[in-house]
């Protein structure tokens, strides 16, 4: 009888090379460089870099209904953006559009789509902050766009842009770059375009909802008050998050970490770029005199549990009250106005000061990101633009 003796032998090497591998990833990703290309995966470019992406009817728009452009941040990073303009809007105005110049624009104020957004008094705008890896016209993102300007309206555009170091954007991200970028996005939207705050939805998915919630916190504190914030497939905070974050939906790579606080704390003091989006979100409320935020999660999200909606939501009612409330009384004040979908889907709406509005829907499908191209996104941007005549939240 062959000795077993090999077998044990080969499967102890293998479970120690594994262990030391994981441990020497685990220290190698300390390194704030190495873990930012980690975090954003901003190198990761779907589609391939040798996709032209200056060439937007490649992924189902009309010819020059996408406008590619490039604005620049404070610090002189140059930002990449895609201006899409409503299919209705465009059909009015085909054949004057037809002969402008296809590509990236050297000045898009002298487009038409530009003119026809500055100068229309009902126009309105999504500013849309894409998650990590890829660029604006990655996966769902592009269908996304197509969704949002939807709804019998004729006035919806949509501004996308890539952080600094995705596509064609120059640059590296962080935490403190990346809100500079979505900050010029609006400065760009409200100064060059001149379309008002109150005229204007802020989107964000994933990283986006991070991002999203710094960029509101900066304009809260200047007294801005935006039309509505929707924050899709977010997240309470970077280190809430990763414990419990599958990248793909499948590998839960920090998972094990969550069974040694002491490894776990050591690898959370070394994060360089922090998001605590929760804190941040709960600023924007307490600051704002007019709130409408819709926070929207998938039930069956693998990357980020929906438990992170519930945080958000948390945090944000908690703001709309002096001094804060318990939890406990939050979670039952908002059972008696949750309205049950079926499935796991609920939507729960919670009221405050008049004006403050904060409506948490979490729907039974949509994955992470195919979420996006439902319709429970674009109904929450309609309602933040008012255009469900008032029948936004049930109670």
């Amino acid at each position: 009888m062959a000795s077993i003796a090999p077998i044990f032998r080969k499967a102890y090497l293998s479970l120690f090379f594994g262990v030391s591998f994981y441990i020497l990833a685990l220290v190698a990703l300390t390194n704030p460089w190495l873990q930012r290309h980690v975090l954003y995966a901003h190198r990761l470019q779907s589609p391939a870099w040798w996709t032209d992406i200056n060439k937007p009817e490649q992924f189902g728009f009309a010819k020059n209904q996408v406008t590619p452009f490039n604005f620049t941040t404070p610090d002189h990073e140059t930002i990449y953006a895609w201006h899409v303009m409503p299919l209705g809007l465009y059909a009015k105005h085909e054949s004057e559009i037809l002969k402008q110049p296809s590509g990236c624009a050297e000045d898009i104020t002298q487009t038409t789509a530009f003119r026809l957004l500055r100068d229309d008094p009902n126009s309105l705008l999504i500013i849309n902050f894409h998650g990590n890896a890829g660029t604006v016209a990655q996966g769902w993102r592009t269908d996304s766009y197509r969704s949002l300007s939807d709804g019998s309206t004729s006035n919806i555009h949509i501004l996308a842009i890539d952080y600094r170091g995705y596509g064609l954007s120059t640059g590296f991200p962080t935490e403190s770059g990346l809100i500079i970028d979505g900050i010029t996005a609006v400065d760009w939207a409200t100064n060059v375009a001149k379309v008002p705050a109150s005229r204007i939805v802020i989107l964000g998915q994933s990283l986006g909802t991070a991002v999203t919630a710094g960029i509101v916190e900066y304009y809260a504190k200047k007294g801005v008050d935006f039309a509505g914030v929707v924050l899709v497939a977010g997240f309470t905070s970077l280190s809430n998050l990763l414990p419990n974050y599958s990248i793909g939906g499948f590998l839960p790579l920090l998972a094990p970490l969550k069974a040694h606080p002491a490894l776990w704390n050591l690898f959370q003091s070394s994060l360089a770029d922090e998001w605590q989006s929760a804190t941040r979100i709960a600023n924007f409320v307490r600051l704002s005199k007019r709130v409408r935020l819709f926070i929207v999660h998938s039930n069956d999200d693998h990357e980020i549990p929906w438990s992170n909606a519930e945080g958000l939501f948390i945090a944000a009612a908690n703001a709309t009250t002096e001094g804060g409330m318990e939890v406990s009384l939050i979670e039952k004040m908002k059972a008696r106005t949750t309205i049950d979908m079926g499935d796991g889907a609920f939507i729960s709406t919670w009221k405050a000061g008049g004006n403050k509005i904060i409506r948490e829907q979490i729907v039974a499908y949509g994955h992470h990101s195919r979420i996006l191209t439902y319709a429970t996104v674009s109904l929450a941007a309609l309602k933040a633009f008012g255009l469900d005549e008032g029948g936004s939240f049930p109670l």
